[in-house]
């Protein structure tokens, strides 16, 4: 009886990460380290690498990351500080047709009550994000590109400032879970403003001096517009929908 009540009171030393992301989407997630609270050693990089989570997100994606708080290094102990998150999707086959944005979790010893996050019954914290995708063209084809622009929003999904954001102390994280959830913006819109012009049907490419003119501002001109490529090779007129 005395192993088993000994067992029990164990504090886990895991947490799990996990996210809710639109289809498509995935997360690399990268852990830090530091010395623990009161210890003076250090510890050299190369002994006290970060480990990655869903590296090769594009080959295997797991959503649920089983993370050490505390681990000890060249007799160190050390203590989780942070997950550098990326947001990353693919919006074409090509291995370079893919966007990432970032998002993080800083973990302390002690915070203050506005800035840390709190837990359901069940164990369970949640932030939350929205992406959106960003168009515009690039070199002499003119072949259209995407960016992701990430936010961090409140439960109802209002836009704040910075990326996604959470922040928890170290007593909090054993054998809970943190969850990232990110939704997608119903609408993509211009990378930049005054290249692009909006029908009813989609997005107008501005020819700008001459299809070879690589900035392609408007200027004023909403008659001329020019084709653009899409990563799949299609020609296109109007965007989203290729062809009016």
């Amino acid at each position: 009886m005395a192993l088993i009540v000994g067992c029990a009171n164990k504090q886990a030393n895991t947490f799990i990460f996990t996210a809710d992301l639109p289809p498509g989407f995935a997360y690399e997630a990268a852990v830090y380290y530091v010395p623990a609270p009161g210890e003076t050693c250090t510890v050299e990089t190369r002994y006290n690498k970060a480990p990655v989570f869903n590296r090769e997100w594009r080959k295997a994606y797991n959503p649920d990351s089983e993370i050490v708080i505390r681990r000890t290094r060249m007799g160190c102990p050390l203590v989780i500080s942070r997950i550098e998150l990326e947001i990353n999707s693919a919006y074409g086959k090509d291995w370079s047709d893919i966007s990432q944005d970032s998002a993080n979790v800083v973990i302390r010893d002690e915070l203050e009550a506005q800035y840390k996050g709190t837990f359901s019954e069940a164990g369970e914290s949640t932030f939350y994000g929205q992406c959106q995708w960003l168009f515009r063209t690039s070199g002499k084809p003119r072949i259209l590109r995407k960016i992701l622009d990430c936010k961090k929003t409140n439960p109802q999904g209002e836009l704040g400032r910075g990326r996604p954001f959470a922040a928890y102390t170290l007593d909090q994280l054993p054998g809970k879970t943190v969850k990232m959830n990110i939704k997608l913006a119903p609408e993509e819109e211009p990378y930049f403003t005054g290249k692009w012009v909006k029908f009813k049907n989609g997005y107008k490419r501005c020819m700008g001096k001459s299809f070879e003119d690589q900035h392609a501002f408007c200027y004023g001109n909403f008659r001329d517009f020019s084709t653009f490529q899409m990563p799949d090779g299609r020609i296109c007129s109007i965007y989203p929908g290729c062809i009016e």
